[in-house]
């Protein structure tokens, strides 16, 4: 295993990218859909099932890990790794989107952004070096630079002073970070909508220089076409020997879309949340599990899955479970909606390595268009 991050570009099928990064907690396979931890947890999944379906990483959050309970405590515990019992990689965001879309009181200035918690009103104080300090702290193997994520829509002007506040502050970013062999940082595109500020911000990451380039400002409300039309003119503006990163992405279709796209990297809380409240993702599409339709419905939700959740439990069962408020309907359903996210990227890197994704993105779409209630 490398001593040093490392990212290996194996093979293209148009666009589309299989690669593998390298660490010394282990091996990345991309495309790569990382399940998020928010608080140091899979909700509702042990690890070692998370590690058994697939993933190779897994994303916890600054923001909730600085407010509770503390970088300094889990780094006196051991570190994140040690903490949670999860020995393979791990990517920390910089917390800077929960502070945007969770304080109850925020004020953003150049040196960085004051905030009070959501939790109980305490003030905080986040800087570039201050969220690097934190991630050094817990631990991870990959962190991400401290940004300003402009909502949708988001007028040019207002663009463009927060696509350059987010340089200034990667500077900052790498300055704090420094020179970290066995770990990797990794800048974040902002830019709105607007090709040309999403292209001077890529060069000017680019200028700086980071071990991986991520996407950030979609899924924020501008619709599917839109997010697909940023990710055309944004993928080819990043290297292509250093992983793309579309961060908090998305829909099985947002994946898809996205990796045809030149896409190396996901994460997302839609299996884990979706899975806590009753929704199902299959290769037959998404099931809403409350809907009173299953509830004398003895099928699985797929009985050719290798996943016991999917495939050894009927939806009658399930929606019993749910409207039982039973612990165990989100435990059943996010591990059958994790292990159909990993499915799904793990077909993805054999279709890419075969030549073939074109032909399985086309079979991929069209047995979502079937429906959960066509025959099997």
């Amino acid at each position: 295993m490398t001593e040093t991050f490392s990212f290996s570009l194996l093979k293209q099928d148009g666009a589309a990218r299989r690669g593998e990064i390298s660490l010394p907690r282990g091996r990345i396979a991309t495309p790569a859909f990382m399940p998020v931890g928010t608080a140091g947890t899979v909700k509702a999944m042990y690890p070692g099932q998370v590690r058994e379906l697939g993933a190779d990483i897994v994303l916890g959050n600054t923001y909730h890990l600085m407010l509770r309970p503390g970088a300094e405590q889990v780094a006196e515990l051991g570190g994140l790794h040690h903490f949670m019992n999860w020995p393979h990689p791990i990517l920390t965001d910089s917390g800077g989107f929960q502070v945007m879309s969770l304080s109850k009181l925020r004020r953003i200035s150049e040196e960085g952004v004051m905030f009070q918690s959501h939790i109980d009103g305490s003030k905080h104080h986040l800087t570039p070096e201050r969220s690097i300090e934190i991630q050094c702290l817990l631990g991870s193997d990959i962190q991400m630079i401290l940004d300003e994520c402009t909502p949708y829509p988001c007028e040019r002007g207002e663009a463009e002073r927060s696509m350059r506040l987010s340089l200034r502050w990667a500077e900052r970013s790498a300055r704090a970070f420094g020179s970290r062999p066995g770990q990797a940082l990794f800048g974040i595109v902002q830019g709105s909508t607007h090709e040309d500020l999403r292209r001077i911000s890529a060069e000017g990451l680019r200028e700086i220089g980071f071990n991986g380039y991520a996407i950030g400002g979609l899924a924020v409300g501008e619709g599917e076409a839109e997010m697909l039309r940023v990710l055309d003119f944004t993928a080819p503006m990043l290297p292509e020997d250093a992983p793309r990163y579309l961060m908090g992405v998305g829909r099985p279709e947002d994946l898809l879309g996205a990796v045809e796209r030149g896409v190396d990297m996901f994460d997302c809380v839609m299996p884990t949340r979706s899975g806590r409240h009753g929704q199902a993702f299959t290769r037959f599409g998404k099931i809403n599990l409350r809907n009173a339709r299953h509830a004398a419905d003895p099928r699985p939700l797929d009985p050719e899955s290798a996943c016991p959740a999917a495939r050894d439990y009927s939806r009658a069962y399930l929606h019993h479970l749910i409207k039982s408020g039973e612990y165990l309907a989100a435990m059943l359903l996010t591990w059958a909606n994790l292990h159909y996210y990993q499915e799904l990227m793990a077909g993805m890197r054999a279709a890419i390595a075969e030549g073939s994704f074109t032909d399985f993105a086309a079979r991929t779409r069209e047995d979502w268009a079937r429906g959960d209630m066509a025959p099997y």
